[in-house]
């Protein structure tokens, strides 16, 4: 089960106990943010795409932001495209509406990048490997737990 995969992994930082189990649905941003009583933007989606030979690229972004091609295309000199369920599964160990940059499969190890759209919150709340968790984290823990590349810019208010 995915979610006991991410509470090893936060056991390590000895934070397991901070990840938080809803009795209701957080598979969305609108459902997290209800269940959590925040606004949407707080919520740290991962976003996840093809990246180059095999190895996926996770994008955590607010939740209030979608991907800007031309943005995403300048970064990663790729166009954005989206991994299917099966290969969200596959390459990140987590089911859709669960997908977090913690406790990752080492055999192609996705690239996660954080996006500065999330630095306008001192604490924001990633999943934690189901479609009912969520964890509190500032943007320094969450680029050091997610074992981010760098923070990038690749990302626009939705409309």
């Amino acid at each position: 089960m995915s979610i006991e995969n991410v509470r090893r992994f936060f056991a390590q930082f000895e934070r397991q106990d901070d990840i938080l189990e809803f009795n209701t649905s957080s598979a969305t941003v609108a459902l997290a943010a209800e269940a959590l009583g925040v606004i949407p933007a707080r919520i740290a989606k991962t976003l996840s795409f093809y990246g180059k030979e095999e190895q996926a690229i996770l994008i955590v972004a607010a939740g209030d932001v979608k991907i800007d091609n031309s943005k995403f295309k300048q970064q990663f000199g790729l166009k954005a495209k989206m991994l299917s369920a099966d290969d969200v599964l596959r390459c990140t160990g987590h089911e859709v509406g669960g997908v977090c940059p913690f406790a990752l499969p080492q055999e192609n190890l996705p690239l996660v990048y954080t996006d500065v759209s999330l630095k306008r919150f001192e604490t924001v709340f990633p999943a934690c490997g189901s479609s009912n968790s969520a964890i509190e984290l500032t943007n320094e823990e969450l680029y050091q737990f997610a074992h981010a590349q760098s923070w990038v810019d690749v990302c626009k208010l939705s409309e």
